[in-house]
């Protein structure tokens, strides 16, 4: 096996499962990018935000848990507001903005310590931390800890690592080096597709195909024009179609396939419509990855996360932003997109998504391949009621995408029989780790509808998405040992 830098606590044999390991960082380290919550009711406590709960998180997902560094680098930039740090002039300017638009509040932009902070009242505490959650531009754990340590980061060394994953995108996307803008989260090439599609038509909505990750939503709703959401991908075409024929879109956002249904719209009837009323099409192909999916022929922008399969090991953040040489819109695309790029990808985390990148391709077959007899081993259990897998969810609309060699990944979700009382019950027990994110080299479990959607599961209901729904991210472990644990646990619940 390669070396996949895990921490001293080995993931895949040690997992983080039990009562005890509530708060744990995952992995054992100060830039761990998902937190231990490893029972039902932890997670409920989470999100209703319960002192035993909270008390013992240090650390969380970057976008949605304010590092300890970042707090304590607002604090020495900001004392006696709420602040939060960015990585640049222009994002603060635009996230001062927004907290002025949604709060109706005084933002103000301050320098300190090498990054850029926006400073508000208590009363525009919420929208600042939306919009560092939504447009995902933020400063990275190892960012904030440089500034603190009053470090710069080594410019060569920088600049060599970004070269070698921009270098390695290309080869993966089948594009220029030049048509790969790194951006310091997954979130952040969402926000900067949109923030590209939305000026170039600025009063026009957009449209999601599938159920989306969350802040995907969030973004299209709450910086432009509004969204229409059509979860329905096996009628998504006459649906959208009805739509283009009464009011222009300035962009469509999918997700290929989406999480947590694993499903994919058709891009073989979708395509067409798309071009012939020239509305560009955003694909995240965070779940499916460049190695098993080839959206070229219809992606015009391709928005992509490093934080989960490229890093493999939950220590790093960092995200990218494709554009895409096939596209019709190409030139026109890529000058809007180099026009308001900055380079924000911290250099100590290019560093390791850069080392990491070089075992992508190689780990990802065996995600593929673990995912997929994990996936079918827990679909043929009794006390399975559904299985959703990219080779079962719209299967004809994700083989009309899949790469020759490519395969169907490594996440899937499931429901039990009797969900309302046996998945806690299933999910208490599971000896995988089990906390946010995915794309991991070890498993990692969540109840995803409770962790993603806890303020809205009527709605995510209404959308298809069972609120006791469990999602599983496979690793790399011995595939039998693992499904022999995961076995154990769905006996519980039979």
């Amino acid at each position: 096996m390669a070396n996949f830098r895990m921490s001293t606590r080995d993931l895949l044999t040690q997992p983080a499962w039990q009562g005890d390991d509530l708060g744990a960082p995952l992995p054992e380290s100060a830039h761990a990018v998902s937190v231990a919550l490893p029972r039902w009711e932890d997670v409920i406590g989470y999100e209703e935000k319960k002192p035993e709960v909270v008390a013992k998180m240090k650390l969380g997902y970057p976008r949605f848990v304010i590092h300890p560094h970042v707090q304590e680098l607002a604090k020495q930039i900001g004392p006696g507001f709420t602040c939060l740090p960015f990585p640049s002039l222009n994002v603060a300017k635009v996230g001062a903005a927004y907290v002025r638009h949604a709060a109706k509040t005084t933002a103000n932009v301050v320098l300190g310590k090498g990054v850029f902070g926006v400073v508000t009242e208590a009363t525009g505490a919420q929208a600042l931390k939306d919009f560092w959650q939504h447009a995902g531009l933020i400063v990275s754990s190892r960012r904030a800890e440089a500034a603190l340590q009053g470090r710069r980061e080594n410019a060569d060394e920088a600049a060599a690592a970004r070269k070698e994953l921009i270098e390695r995108l290309a080869g993966l996307y089948d594009c220029a080096p030049d048509d790969v803008l790194l951006t310091p989260s997954g979130m952040a090439a969402q926000f900067a597709a949109f923030r590209i599609l939305s000026d170039r038509n600025p009063d026009q909505r957009t449209a999601q195909l599938g159920f989306p990750y969350v802040d995907t939503l969030k973004i299209q709703q709450k910086f432009g024009a509004g969204a229409h959401l059509i979860t329905e991908l096996d009628n998504c075409e006459p649906q959208l179609a009805k739509i283009l024929s009464a009011e222009p879109l300035a962009a469509v956002f999918a997700e290929f396939p989406g999480n947590p249904l694993l499903g994919c719209a058709d891009l073989r009837q979708l395509t067409p419509l798309l071009r012939q009323y020239g509305v560009p099409l955003v694909a995240d192909d965070v779940v499916g990855t460049p190695l098993n999916l080839d959206l070229g022929p219809h992606a015009d922008l391709i928005s992509t996360s490093l934080t989960k399969y490229v890093v493999g090991t939950c220590d790093a953040m960092g995200g990218a932003l494709i554009c895409n040489p096939r596209s019709p819109y190409y030139t026109e695309l890529k000058a809007a997109a180099r026009a308001q790029h900055e380079e924000l990808l911290w250099g100590e985390d290019a560093i390791i998504l850069a080392t990491q990148a070089r075992t992508f391709e190689e780990r990802m077959k065996r995600h593929n391949a673990n995912g997929l007899f994990i996936a079918e081993k827990i679909r043929s259990h009794p006390a399975v009621a559904r299985v959703w897998y990219p080779k079962w969810e719209n299967a004809a609309a994700y083989e009309a995408i899949r790469r020759p060699e490519g395969g169907y990944g490594a996440l899937l979700s499931f429901l039990p029989k009797n969900d309302a009382i046996t998945a806690p019950r299933i999910f208490d027990v599971m000896q995988v780790s089990k906390g946010p994110s995915l794309g991991t080299v070890f498993s990692l479990a969540s109840p995803f509808t409770l962790l993603a959607h806890y303020t809205e599961l009527d709605w995510a209901e209404s959308c298809g998405v069972p609120r006791n729904l469990i999602r599983l991210s496979v690793g790399l472990e011995d595939p039998n040992e693992l499904w022999q644990r995961l076995e154990r646990a769905l006996n519980v619940g039979g």
